[in-house]
């Protein structure tokens, strides 16, 4: 059976390999440590072009290919692994690299990773479950692996993935920039899962299913959920008031919950999936942190749009929940190092970026600014706040509009989400 599983991924793998790829922002990051005596490890949420992308890292060395999403593997124990390898050197020879995808399916699977890196194979693995990243790794392979997290596209991927180009001079032409706010409405609204973004299927339909997909599979099923319409039902509200604060008191009442236990449990397993993130209230005190409410976002505002009630998304939300998520491909780690926060006087700041103790800038996000009462509204928060975290970075991002202003000796920087999207990973503190 094995043999007959490994010739036909082994074809799977050259059809793979055929495809147009769009290249990503972290190939760059992979090509680094590809020749490293660390494992490499690729996360992200199912569909996301985890595969993909470790295929073309690997493309020009020969290299052994597995995926664990079958079904027959998921009783393997340690003398099935040993077969495995047998058929695997039979059908590609003596070849020392491996990538085996949704390496999370095996049981015990760090043994079997730690056992061929002793070995001496360069190995690269993909999961689709952050707890690799967060608790497993860290307990398994601690100081042996690299992890590169892979999540929907970025506006740059997807204008790569639309094949559109931009002009040096776009700001000065306006059908240029008309083209790319008409991309930008896409992607707000469509998200960027590869599938959705290079083919011509309904984004709604194949996110819903989608969605369905990965709560049964790395939710329901991977932990063994009893109460299975439970966990649904809260990932669908929590993704209906997404870029909203929750309490775990609040989700108990109106979901009709078990216990604050189980809710919070449910809450981890949503974002171990990476269907959810969430973030708490800055603080520089831990107890504040931990009894304030949290703020939770969507990992893809596909996943928003396909998912919503009866009503359109709120377009500022939309925007906020993009930004939220570049900041996480940008490298900002939730609960570490991205929070939102309120001042002494209850105005709420969007997002708090630091580094270590040093808080970095301050982002608002608003769809509509040139009202003169929201520009207020939005500079009396920032200034305040300013004073308060320590920092004179205070940035509000808007729909498409770009302008300065000064108020109580601060700068202000009004800026197009979509020019904030495509500048450089390496401008982040900007």
């Amino acid at each position: 059976m094995q043999k007959d599983i490994v010739l036909n991924q082994k074809r799977q793998k050259e059809q793979l390999l055929a495809v147009e790829y769009v290249p990503r922002t972290q190939d760059q990051f992979g090509k680094k440590w590809l020749d490293s005596s660390l494992i490499k490890v690729v996360l992200g949420p199912r569909r996301a072009g985890k595969s993909v992308y470790s295929l073309m890292l690997l493309k020009d060395r020969p290299f052994m290919y597995f995926n664990f999403d079958e079904e027959a593997m998921a009783t393997m124990n340690a003398t099935d692994t040993h077969e495995l390898m047998k058929e695997l050197h039979a059908a590609y020879g003596d070849v020392k690299t491996i990538l085996f995808d949704e390496i999370q399916n095996l049981p015990n699977w760090e043994l079997f990773a730690n056992r061929l890196h002793r070995e001496g194979y360069n190995l690269v693995l993909t999961g689709s479950n952050a707890n690799l990243l967060s608790k497993e790794l860290a307990t398994h392979l601690t100081g042996r692996h690299m992890p590169i997290e892979i999540l929907p596209f970025d506006f740059d991927e997807f204008l790569r993935a639309k094949k559109f180009a931009l002009d040096p001079q776009y700001a000065s032409l306006p059908e240029q920039r008309g083209i790319l706010l008409n991309l930008m409405e896409q992607y707000l609204y469509n998200g960027g899962f590869p599938e959705v973004v290079v083919s011509n299927l309904d984004p709604k339909d194949y996110l819903q299913v989608l969605f369905d997909a990965l709560l049964f599979k790395d939710v329901v099923k991977r932990h063994k959920v009893k109460f299975s319409t439970k966990v649904s039902v809260l990932g669908s509200h929590l993704i209906n008031n997404f870029a909203s604060l929750y309490t775990t008191r609040k989700l108990l009442d109106i979901l009709d919950l078990k216990s604050a236990t189980t809710t919070e449990k449910y809450i981890n397993y949503l974002e171990e999936a990476y269907l959810i993130f969430s973030i708490s209230r800055y603080s520089h005190q831990s107890s504040y942190r931990i009894k304030s409410p949290r703020k939770v976002y969507a990992v893809d505002n596909g996943f928003v749009t396909a998912k919503a009630i009866q009503h359109s998304p709120d377009r500022g939300k939309l925007m906020e929940n993009l930004v939220f998520m570049e900041l996480v491909k940008r490298g900002f780690e939730p609960e570490r190092e991205l929070f939102y926060y309120k001042t002494r006087n209850n105005r709420e700041i969007d997002f708090v970026v630091k580094k270590e103790i040093e808080v970095l800038g301050l982002y608002q996000v608003c769809y509509e600014s040139v009202n003169q009462a929201v520009e207020d509204r939005e500079a009396k928060a920032l200034i305040e706040a300013s004073g308060e975290l320590k920092t004179d970075n205070l940035t509000v991002l808007t729909w498409d509009e770009e302008r300065e202003i000064k108020r109580n000796g601060k700068t202000i920087q009004f800026k197009p989400l979509w020019k904030w999207l495509l500048e450089s990973k390496s401008d982040i503190n900007t």
